[in-house]
């Protein structure tokens, strides 16, 4: 089974797949230009190929062409450094990687890739994507055909997606490509890419172009709730926000600016789509909602997150564990923790290896730079534990000020937040930075 032979198959050629800039091209045309950018990879003797392309037609293309040869899609993000991206194409076992071009820069096979050959083929892999790495050591994720197709049907049944969507894209590539844009083509919407994330150009796109469906990071929906031209979005019926904790004032600003509440979902790379906000986003903007109708969520010991569903990923690739080997009794444990309420909408607080352990007291660095954010003059946080000799560790914070040049002073940002938060939880610092770094998707850096 090929996912890109069920989306060819399917597919109304004379209907828009895809809107860049002032392009557009039909399904049909898309067909075309794949078939022919996979005659030289599907030459290729690999089992792998990277693609180093940024966001475009072009990249949409050349990943449909490497997975419909029967290759295994490698991402190369832009965002790398040198040294993370030599580890990708180490781990992977590339033998080619192809540009924005189509140009394919062939790259010796190794003889040991750390994995065996066999093992991974059995799988009918399509996709390898590396976790985003936020903390620790990130992990090649392998997703096979038959685990994508199951995915990103079991995704659709929540959002709903069909070919009257528009749905306006923002986020890289190369790190959501393989679930959100095979989810997008595969049930004949538009994708409308947008290379810009100003609030204006974003508007200005999803206005011209009747976009019905924004798929973006709190960060994305924080510039559109500012956009200051008070332009209506009417065509809009779902805004999803993914890849970090949305704030309230983000969400509050952004339903208060478009009249569309933000549903708040929680995507995994080894699972998908499992929670997302559909039914109570106004009213509990802070929830990722409850399972989708495939999936199911628990709440362990140590308010530890599991979910099971369609879909689930089918290997780590270095060191090898296959899913089994992985899951617990058919659950994959998230590593977030989270609580549920008594009308079972599930609420994160925050990653099992973030908290903070103050003198036997656990805090959640999202739970105070949810605090932090709601002060005026703050624009981002980020809360983070440092050692300290009498507690074990403390709280200590770097803040990102809407005007630098009059920042929120320590002594302010102290008082919000002993008004707020119980005393262990208060940073004991407060460091002014110029920004809070975060990966392509949107996340803090931690």
């Amino acid at each position: 089974m090929n996912i890109v032979e069920n989306i060819f198959r399917d597919a109304d050629r004379r209907a828009v797949a895809l809107v860049c800039d002032d392009e557009e091209i039909s399904y049909g045309q898309l067909i075309a230009r794949v078939e022919r950018a996979m005659v030289p990879i599907a030459a290729l003797s690999g089992g792998r190929v990277g693609l180093d392309c940024p966001n475009g037609i072009a990249h949409v293309v050349l990943a449909l062409a490497i997975v419909r040869a029967g290759k295994c899609l490698v991402p190369l993000a832009s965002e790398l450094a040198a040294p993370e991206r030599e580890r990708v194409i180490r781990e992977t076992g590339v033998s080619a990687i192809v540009d924005a071009t189509g140009h394919l820069r062939d790259l010796p096979l190794a003889d040991d890739p750390g994995f065996s050959e066999e093992a991974l083929a059995a799988l009918n892999p399509a996709f390898i994507r590396f976790s985003s790495g936020t903390t620790g050591t990130s992990k090649g994720v392998v997703i096979a055909h038959e685990t994508l197709l199951a995915r990103v049907t079991a995704a659709n049944r929540g959002l709903q997606i069909g070919p009257a969507d528009r749905i306006v894209w923002i986020l890289p590539m190369a790190h959501h490509f393989a679930v959100s844009i095979m989810l997008y083509l595969l049930h004949g919407a538009t994708t409308v890419i947008v290379n810009s994330h100003t609030g204006d150009d974003v508007l200005a796109a999803g206005r011209r172009h009747g976009g019905t469906v924004l798929y973006g990071a709190p960060f994305h929906h924080a510039l559109l709730a500012a956009e200051g031209s008070g332009l209506p979005w009417p065509t809009l019926r779902l805004a999803v926000s993914v890849a970090a904790t949305l704030p309230l004032q983000t969400a509050r600003a952004f339903d208060a600016r478009y009249g569309v509440p933000l549903s708040q979902g929680l995507g995994i790379i080894e699972v998908g789509l499992p929670l997302l906000n559909l039914h109570a986003a106004r009213e509990k903007p802070g929830s990722v909602g409850r399972p989708l109708p495939d999936f199911q969520a628990e709440v362990r010991a140590n308010d530890e997150l599991f979910v099971r569903g369609p879909g689930i990923f089918d290997a780590y690739l270095q060191p090898w564990r296959l899913r089994t080997e992985v899951l617990h009794d058919g659950w994959f444990k998230t590593g977030d923790l989270a609580h549920i309420d008594e009308n079972g909408d599930i609420f994160l607080l925050g990653r099992s290896h973030s908290v903070i352990n103050v003198g036997g007291l656990k805090c959640f660095p999202e739970e105070i730079e949810a605090i932090l954010n709601e002060i005026p003059g703050v624009a981002a946080s980020r809360v983070v534990g440092r050692e300290n000799a009498r507690f074990g560790a403390v709280p200590v914070a770097e803040i990102e000020a809407r005007d630098p040049s009059n920042p929120p002073s320590a002594g302010q940002m102290a008082t919000y937040c002993r008004k707020a938060l119980a005393g262990y939880k208060v940073p004991v610092s407060f460091q002014i930075v110029e920004t809070i770094p975060r990966t392509a998707s949107g996340k803090i850096q931690r």
